[in-house]
């Protein structure tokens, strides 16, 4: 398994141990004493999947609070544009996002912390995506971030998205409560 760091702190890249044949290949996609080994200590408590469209777009997504959660993000068939957005005030990468592409060809994973909003764009006919969550969703802490805010710049990759209302609907970054503030380790 290779970890990668970002430039978002605590914001991993992974890339698991692919064995591949003529058949196909296999990928342990998670083991907890492995993922302790190298210093990733996460407790899951729900895994979410999700099936997309080309050209979907969804988030940018977060939890406030004790209801923060960090994800375990990756996937199972297609490709994604996976994006994470430092909302960790004080944080030195704060406002700044990290975009990934993950293909179900070369598997790999993101490992979002809580204090970042996460969404991602469909790149492929359509996505199975899937994330391990550290905490259970919570509606009353559930937060949303315009997708397309000016102040994030994101190039989503993708051209006439296709949003829910509720993320046509977020507030405006500038407009975020301050639910994390950042601290350095």
């Amino acid at each position: 398994m290779k970890i990668t760091e970002t430039k978002i702190e605590g914001l991993l890249l992974i890339e698991p141990d692919v064995y591949g044949d003529s058949r196909g290949f296999f990928l342990e996609s998670f083991n907890k004493n492995r993922y302790r080994k190298h210093g990733l200590n996460f407790d899951f408590v729900q895994d979410n999947i999700s099936k997309s469209v080309k050209n979907t777009i969804r988030g940018l997504h977060y939890q406030a609070g004790e209801m923060a959660q960090g994800k375990l993000c990756q996937v199972l068939n297609g490709k994604v544009l996976d994006v994470a957005v430092d909302i960790r005030f004080g944080s030195p990468t704060f406002g700044e996002h990290f975009a990934h592409t993950l293909d179900s060809d070369k598997p790999a994973q993101i490992w979002i912390p809580p204090g970042l909003a996460h969404g991602f764009s469909v790149l492929s006919d359509e996505a199975f995506f899937v994330y391990k969550c550290t905490e259970y969703y919570s509606k009353v802490h559930e937060r949303t971030i315009l997708f397309n805010d000016v102040d994030l710049n994101i190039n989503w990759l993708v051209k006439n998205p296709i949003v829910s209302e509720k993320d046509l609907n977020a507030l405006k970054f500038k407009d975020i409560e301050k639910d994390f503030i950042y601290t350095a380790k």
